[in-house]
């Protein structure tokens, strides 16, 4: 099953046009990276951002859920579903919260 396309545009138009900003294709979906690090990234059940351990609780108030892979929790991480991609105001919380935590980070050559 392949990530929708349209669902890789909305993120587009998130994230919007920055410095630094590229795509990589990955695990059955489209990953966004910031700097050589994993911003966020569509996969074929919805999308997924890296807001860090720290911001997770408060992504899972907002309305999305914990990511896994597989039985794996990933630590950092929230998944938001694809019935929950219309909604534009958790989609900015979530792609603000994820580049706020990439920006704590190292950059990575490619």
């Amino acid at each position: 099953m392949a990530y929708d396309e349209a669902i890789a545009d909305m993120m587009r138009a998130d994230l919007g046009l920055r410095s630094g900003l590229s795509e990589k294709r990955m695990f059955g979906g489209i990953c966004f990276l910031l700097d050589g690090n994993m911003v966020c990234a569509v996969h074929p059940r919805g999308a997924m951002y890296r807001v860090g351990k720290e911001a997770v609780a408060e992504a899972l108030e907002l309305g999305a859920g914990r990511m896994h892979m597989g039985e794996r929790v990933m630590g950092g991480w929230a998944d938001l579903s694809a019935d929950h991609l219309d909604n534009d105001d958790l989609r900015a919380a979530l792609t603000g919260m994820a580049l706020a935590f990439v920006a704590t980070l190292p950059a990575k050559g490619d």
